[in-house]
């Protein structure tokens, strides 16, 4: 016999049978399985030069926010004056 365990709030629909983490569609997770995860994402964060996923996840959403793009008006009577036509 196993014990189950539901698990509240955030975690809807996850139970811990055993020693497995179950998630809501049957995946199991032993405990060895989970700190290998969670160990891979801390090198890859860290790979990336954050100091915490937070960080990473607050960097990667402000990079896709703000593009930036810088417009030059020059008029072509200038660029002719000051001899840049021709070189």
């Amino acid at each position: 016999m196993t014990d189950t365990t539901y698990l509240p709030g955030e975690w809807y629909g996850w139970r811990l049978s055993g020693r497995h983490l179950v998630s809501p569609h049957g995946d199991r997770l032993t405990r060895e399985r989970l700190d290998g995860l969670v160990w891979r994402d801390h090198l890859e964060v860290q790979r990336a030069g954050y100091a915490s996923r937070r960080e990473a996840e607050h960097g990667h959403q402000r990079a896709h926010r703000t593009v930036r793009v810088k417009v030059i008006v020059v008029e072509l009577a200038d660029y002719r004056l000051h001899g840049l036509a021709a070189s």
